[in-house]
């Protein structure tokens, strides 16, 4: 049976202006929806959206004819199509560096995790590093300059490298805003505090303004305060992690240009320095931190509620230099000049969760990047967009739909396959006030 041509003058409301409401206000707006609005308490790009950072990694990487779990194959139907868009949309293009991808370990039992989870599992170009020489060999003389102690791992030069995630999201936003899309931000017009009912559907969403938004059809995006607006029944954990920045000198900066990601599954991983200020990004690698409070929006239980800071904790500071005095131990004792914490939405199975709620006939969940969101931008909001118009292709379809029932006995505190720091999943609430960094 076909699906019905969809009507383009209903109207769309859009709840959340990070990576993936931008991605679908773009699509929506391609498509030719000429009723199309965007809320969000902050101007694009917003200061707590995970997608607001000068790089993200992306990758992709082909199954191996041998494997064929619906959710792997699912994940590589996203990651294709993320590609495909990095490298011939003229929107994204110019923001995806395919500098290639170094993926390590530092004991045997990471090395062989990394190895019958990726390396067995996938196609690719993958290149064997033994040494810490071989390590060094891969990017020019003078930027690893450590020992890389225990370290093994391999190395992939295509499908792979770095996103300018924020100059990305601004360039879906402006398109988006050229096309016609509508975007209402800021901290009373655009701050949704609730969605709106009727009849059993949704119908728009009230900000705090007092204004009601009514819509046809409402797409809730907004990452890690969806949680907050929706009973998603255990199925959303809001996550968060830290990042630090590093400042280099211009030659610096022009010295670490076009290098591939190097990423120590349970140390950390850095990226090339951001063209305009020429600071290096550095991320420690741990399973999370989650910010386990009362939660009113949950009659008071206990629940992961996501704030914003532009700091991180004193550990997490120690998780970066540990990685870097094995890497680049030039820079270990370098100030840091900018960091923050960066949240995200985890499922239960870190899949994708996107699906018309079941109660509610107008509403659509579009969340759950579960850490690997930002790369998707130039696809996901087709993906979005085919839900919304009931023709959501079958390898995705079952993989990323609303499924509570997997959530029922959550353990709130799994490290969902994460290494790193502590090796379990932490929580603000231990970190004191006088244990946070104090970055001017």
């Amino acid at each position: 049976m076909a699906t019905p041509k969809p009507n383009l003058e209903l109207a769309i409301l859009i709840i959340g202006a990070g990576t993936w409401g931008c991605s679908t206000a773009l699509h929506l707006a391609r498509r030719g929806y000429t009723n199309v609005k965007v809320l969000d308490p902050y101007p694009v790009p917003s200061p707590i959206a995970a997608g607001n950072d000068i790089n993200k990694i992306m990758e992709h990487k082909e199954l191996k004819p041998s494997n064929h779990d619906a959710q792997s194959i699912a994940f590589a139907t996203c990651t294709r199509a993320a590609l495909k868009g990095w490298t011939t949309d003229a929107i994204f293009q110019p923001y995806f560096h395919e500098t290639g991808f170094v993926v390590a370990g530092h004991t045997p039992e990471l090395i062989e995790h990394i190895k019958t989870d990726e390396i067995d599992h996938y196609e690719g170009d993958f290149e064997a590093l033994e040494t810490s020489e071989d390590f060094r060999q891969t990017m020019p003389p003078g930027v690893l300059t450590g020992d890389f102690p225990g370290w093994k791992g391999w190395i992939s030069r295509s499908g792979a490298g770095w996103i300018h995630a924020r100059k990305a999201m601004v360039s879906a936003y402006k398109e988006a805003q050229r096309l016609g899309v509508v975007f209402v931000t800021g901290s009373s017009q655009g701050n949704v505090e609730s969605l709106v009912y009727r009849d059993g559907d949704v119908v728009g969403a009230r900000t705090e303004d007092g204004l009601t938004h009514y819509a046809h059809h409402t797409i809730l995006a907004a990452g890690a305060g969806s949680d907050r607006l929706l009973d998603f029944k255990k199925q959303l954990r809001p996550t968060a992690w830290t990042l630090s920045h590093i400042q280099l000198t211009p030659e610096e900066a022009q010295m670490y240009r076009n290098l591939p990601v190097l990423f120590n599954i349970a140390k950390g991983f850095f990226m090339e320095p951001d063209e305009e200020k020429n600071e290096l990004k550095i991320c420690d690698e741990h399973p999370g931190y989650c910010n386990f409070i009362a939660d009113p929006a949950h009659q008071c239980e206990k629940r992961s509620v996501p704030f914003a800071k532009k700091q991180i904790p004193l550990e997490a500071e120690k998780r970066a230099r540990d990685f870097l005095r094995d890497t680049m131990p030039h820079l270990a004792d370098r100030p840091f000049s900018f960091a923050r914490i960066c949240w995200d939405a985890d499922t239960v199975d870190r899949a994708f969760l996107i699906d018309r709620h079941p109660e509610h006939a107008s509403l659509v969940v579009a969340v759950g990047g579960s850490g690997n969101g930002a790369m998707q931008m130039p696809a996901i909001g087709a993906f979005i967009a085919d839900t919304l118009e009931g023709r959501l292709q079958k390898e995705l379809k079952e993989v990323v739909r609303w499924r509570p029932e997997i959530a029922v006995d959550r353990d709130w505190w799994s490290t969902q396959n994460r290494f790193g720091g502590p090796n379990i999943l932490m929580d603000f609430q231990d970190v004191k006030d006088n244990e946070w960094t104090h970055i001017a």
